[in-house]
C-alpha cells in the first residue's frame, strides 16, 4: 500500500510540474502585402474585403486576416529616357509627367504625401529633381527632359542605382516607373546583375515602353528584354506597351489613379525557419485583376 501511494504521489508531482511548465505554441505570423485591384479597364476597384482576396505562399493558401487601404507614403523614381532615340516622344513626356506627380503628391486620405523623383537615363543616369513632395520642385525637374544628342539609353543602369539607392536608404514602400523609347540598350549589366537588387529593394516596377517593340539581338538587348519581362511580374508592378507617345498621358493618369488606390492585406502564416520563395496574391472578384508585393517594413510578429 505504501509502495502504491509513493508511486501516485511521484506521479502526481510529475503531472503538476508538466503543467507548470511553459508550453511552446507555434504562433501565427502577421505579413502584409501592398494590392492592386483593377479591372478591365485599368480602373482601381473599391470596397474590397479579405473575402475578395486569396494569398499564396509557394501555391499553399493562407488565411487572409484584414483588408484596408493602403496609405503609407510611397517613395517613387520616375525614370526617364533622355536618349536620341526618344527624341519625338520627349514632348509628350514633359506634356504627360507633371499631371502624374502632381496626383502623387497629392495629400492621401490620411494627409500624408507621397516623395517622387525625377531621374534620366540618357547616357549616365542623372537625377535631375531628388525625392521630394513638391510638385513645384519636380516640374523643375521635368523641365529638364531633354533629348541628349548622340546618347544612348542605359535604363538598366538606372534600374540597378535606383535598387540599390532604396535599399541604403530604407524606402518602405518603393516603386520604380521607367518610361523608355523601345530602341537599343548601351548599359554592359547583365540581367542578373539587375533582377536581383530589384527584388531585394522591395520595389514595385512598372514600365511604359513607347514605340513598336525593338529586337535587339545583343546581348545588352536580351538582358534589356529579360528584365522588362521578369522585373515588372515579379515586384506586383506591370509592362505596358504604347505603340504612340500620343498614349502617355492617358496611361500615366492611370497608373497614378492604381498606386494611390492600393490596398494593405494582411494575412497570416506558420512560424518556419525557411522563408517562402514566392507569394501571389490573386482576387475573387469577377473581370478584376489583383497584383502585390510583400511590405518592405512589415516586420514578422505574432
Amino acid at each position: 500500500m505504501n509502495n502504491r501511494r509513493i508511486a501516485l504521489g511521484a506521479l502526481l508531482l510529475l503531472l503538476a510540474a508538466m503543467a507548470a511548465t511553459p508550453r511552446v505554441v507555434a504562433q501565427a505570423i502577421q505579413r502584409s502585402m501592398f494590392v492592386s485591384v483593377v479591372d478591365d479597364a485599368g480602373a482601381p476597384v473599391p470596397d474590397l474585403g479579405p473575402a475578395d482576396f486569396v494569398v499564396r505562399e509557394d501555391n499553399v493558401a493562407r488565411e487572409v486576416l484584414r483588408v484596408a487601404p493602403a496609405d503609407e507614403p510611397m517613395q517613387i523614381a520616375v525614370l526617364v529616357d533622355t536618349s536620341q532615340t526618344a527624341r519625338d516622344d520627349i514632348s509628350h513626356m514633359r506634356t504627360a509627367l507633371p499631371p502624374f506627380v502632381t496626383a502623387l503628391t497629392n495629400p492621401n486620405e490620411a494627409g500624408r504625401k507621397n516623395e517622387v523623383a525625377i531621374i534620366a537615363f540618357g547616357e549616365r543616369p542623372t537625377i535631375f529633381t531628388d525625392y521630394t513632395t513638391s510638385a513645384a520642385e519636380l516640374q523643375k525637374g521635368i523641365n529638364r527632359i531633354w533629348s541628349q544628342q548622340n546618347a544612348g539609353a542605359y535604363l538598366l543602369d538606372a534600374i540597378l542605382e535606383v535598387s540599390q539607392g532604396f535599399k541604403k536608404r530604407e524606402a518602405t514602400r518603393p516603386v520604380i516607373v521607367g518610361i523608355a523609347a523601345e530602341g537599343q540598350e548601351l548599359s554592359y549589366r547583365h540581367y542578373d546583375h539587375v533582377l536581383g537588387p530589384l527584388r531585394d529593394s522591395g520595389a514595385a516596377f512598372y514600365a511604359l515602353m513607347v514605340g513598336t517593340p525593338f529586337n535587339d539581338l545583343t546581348d545588352e538587348g536580351r538582358s534589356r528584354s529579360i528584365v522588362l519581362d521578369q522585373g515588372p511580374t515579379s515586384t506586383g508592378g506591370h509592362r505596358d506597351q504604347l505603340l504612340t507617345p500620343m498614349a502617355l498621358p492617358d496611361r500615366l493618369k492611370q497608373l497614378a489613379n492604381e498606386l494611390t488606390h492600393q490596398y494593405r492585406v494582411t494575412y497570416a502564416r506558420p512560424q518556419s525557419l525557411i522563408p517562402p520563395e514566392k507569394v501571389t496574391v490573386t482576387t475573387t472578384r469577377a473581370g478584376a485583376t489583383a497584383r502585390g508585393r510583400l511590405a518592405k517594413a512589415q516586420q514578422d510578429r505574432p
